[in-house]
């Protein structure tokens, strides 16, 4: 479609379909979510000093992931944001079958996106070409077309481009799939963004000490924080462990050192980013001194056709904003602090789980120290059970109605769980282990405790927040 026609067709899917959306007793009170139709990846996360900037993959026309677009919220506080004018429409040849996933930097002096163009053909093959977008003064974005084609070696499986800048040089990370279906992560460089150079495979399958460690691998995000280097990765086809790795795709991460002058990578295992039902395609900036992070709560090829909010003509919504850190080894998420202006109505509660109050709402933020075992009942959906330094997270199919398990693991001594519309992110012990939920209760939204152990609880309420 050429670009009037698909600004109309977003019109008027948007006055079709957003007054049922935000009607929905699903649709979130303050997480980000989209207006109608699909939303999947956060894209071009970043900051200009003023606002902070947060695209995002999503189809205005359907539930499907077809038409992808990438739309675009700003914010001073990470709170209230706004809606800006659709960044990037798939109207070219090289985007034809849509503008996929990927980054956005300040070069002379715009805002710049630099995305993957998926390209389809007839015979089911594809190719994929990295582009760049420049900001204009209306606010949307001018293409200027390909600055990369596929590399040799590799299928059309090349996207998601990360770019950064360091002592005056461009790198970009691309996510890749080698001819013979492995997973790998491709470092480029460059003194501009109009021409790159390839150094060659960071990481990936059969690389770095790991074995087979999945036929693709998306979303890559490589940074320096806390004097580590963090490689975060989308592996697909990850072989499901026991306890790890247990959703149709999962998110991980490596940390290690990496060397600008032999663009070398040490790093250790891959770590699961977060053991919850729904998480995938993460994205960080740096801003004022933080790294933060978005995700989205979502999962590819999983049950996510089942949701009920289809029925209302949307889904999917993304996590918080989480700031990272490294401590002893390990990558920590914690809710951005700003999320506690939200906060109203502070409740405490101190006693024995069994006794504990029901809580009549799901826009809510718990904090909870430990002295022993406890589960959470989060209506008829979704359970949280600790015990014996486990966390299992039990939750209901939406396909089946069958109970499945995730799990983290860890001696757990405090819990902050933020709770919207249709959504639970379970943070432990400040952070140390992440599980993102999404849940469906077809009852009542009400949350109880139940144990013989003594608890210590903190409630407030949360404000609304949606994009105006």
């Amino acid at each position: 479609m050429n670009k009037n026609e698909g600004l109309s067709a977003i019109l008027q899917s948007v006055m079709r379909n957003s007054a049922n959306t935000i009607k929905d007793k699903y649709y979130p009170h303050w997480h980000l979510a989209p207006v109608t139709g699909l939303l999947n990846d956060p894209n071009g996360f970043c900051f200009d000093g003023e606002y902070y900037h947060l695209f995002y993959q999503w189809n205005p026309l359907s539930c499907e992931h077809k038409h992808k677009c990438w739309g675009h919220w700003r914010s001073k506080d990470l709170i209230t944001w706004q809606h800006q004018p659709i960044a990037l429409l798939p109207n070219e040849f090289y985007d034809k079958d849509g503008c996929y996933s990927g980054s956005a930097v300040f070069y002379q002096g715009k805002l710049t996106l630099c995305y993957t163009g998926n390209v389809k053909f007839e015979d089911g093959s594809r190719t994929a070409w990295q582009c760049l977008a420049v900001e204009n003064q209306q606010g949307g974005f001018d293409k200027l077309g390909p600055v990369l084609g596929l590399p040799e070696g590799y299928s059309g499986h090349v996207r998601d481009p990360k770019i950064w800048q360091y002592n005056d040089v461009w790198y970009m990370v691309l996510g890749a799939q080698n001819l013979d279906k492995q997973g790998k992560v491709l470092l480029y460089r460059a003194s501009h963004l109009y021409q790159w150079q390839l150094v060659g495979e960071l990481a990936g399958s059969y690389l770095g000490g790991l074995a087979d460690a999945g036929y693709m691998w998306e979303c890559p995000d490589l940074f320096e924080l806390d004097e580590r280097f963090i490689l975060l990765i989308c592996p697909q086809g990850i072989k499901r462990e026991q306890q790890r790795f247990l959703n149709s795709h999962s998110s991980a991460y490596l940390i290690g050192d990496f060397d600008y002058s032999t663009l070398q990578f040490q790093h250790g295992d891959l770590i699961e980013l977060d053991a919850g039902f729904e998480f995938y395609a993460p994205q960080t900036t740096f801003a004022n001194g933080r790294r933060l992070l978005f995700g989205w709560m979502g999962v590819p090829d999983g049950e996510e056709m089942y949701q009920p909010t289809i029925a209302n003509g949307w889904i999917h919504q993304m996590t918080c904003p989480r700031e990272l850190h490294v401590k002893e080894g390990k990558l920590y998420q914690q809710p951005v602090k700003e999320l506690q202006q939200l906060r109203q109505n502070p409740a405490y509660w101190q006693g024995i789980a069994d006794d504990a109050p029901t809580i009549n709402e799901f826009s809510i933020e718990l904090e909870l120290q430990l002295f022993g075992s406890l589960t959470i009942h989060f209506s008829d959906t979704l359970s949280l059970i600790i015990e014996n330094e486990q966390a299992l997270l039990k939750r209901r199919s939406a396909k089946n109605g069958e109970w499945q398990s995730r799990f983290w693991s860890g001696d757990i001594k405090h819990l902050q769980i933020l709770c919207d519309s249709s959504s639970v992110e379970i943070f432990f012990n400040h952070g140390m282990g992440v599980m993102s939920s999404r849940f469906f209760p077809l009852e009542k939204q009400i949350i109880t405790f139940s144990g013989k152990d003594v608890i210590k609880l903190t409630t407030w309420q949360l404000t609304d927040a949606l994009p105006s």
